[in-house]
């Protein structure tokens, strides 16, 4: 099972239709969980990160297999995730991939970590990178069943 766990709701209807598209994608290969973790709003990131740390650790079970969306993380290309999630869905029984908020996640997060992942140097809107997350989880699928998208 793939479970995406992030800080924030998405607002806009073409990101839930996006979500929505790849869910029903994924279907065919995985189960998949989306849990959204409300986002707590202070001038003060360590308030941030503090509250919504609980709350995300509190969805994480020991045996899932944690990757954290970081900056500094990893980049991979698709080839390689693929051939990394294919791998690790072998050995746990959840992957679980966590999208932080706007102040990014709390040290006990990424110490849970265990990979961190990175899509980019770049800065992304969280209600874009869940999509993009969601892409890229559904090409991974579709590599490892050697099936044509990727290219």
């Amino acid at each position: 099972m793939i479970k995406i766990i992030c800080v924030g709701k998405l607002k806009e209807k073409f990101w839930v239709d996006a979500v929505k598209e790849y869910s029903k994608r994924l279907s065919k290969y995985t189960k998949l969980e989306i849990i959204e973790i409300p986002d707590f709003k202070s001038d003060i990131a360590s308030i941030e990160l503090d509250k919504e740390k609980d709350n995300i650790l509190s969805k994480i079970t020991d045996k899932d297999y944690v990757i954290t969306l970081e900056i500094e993380g990893e980049e991979l290309s698709s080839i390689k995730l693929s051939e990394t999630l294919e791998k690790k869905l072998i050995q746990h029984p959840n992957i679980t991939f966590i999208i932080g908020g706007s102040s990014g996640l709390h040290e006990k997060i990424k110490t849970r970590s265990d990979f961190a992942l990175s899509f980019s140097k770049l800065t992304f809107p969280h209600q874009l990178f869940r999509v993009i997350l969601l892409e890229q989880i559904y090409r991974s699928f579709k590599i490892i069943h050697k099936e044509t998208y990727h290219k």
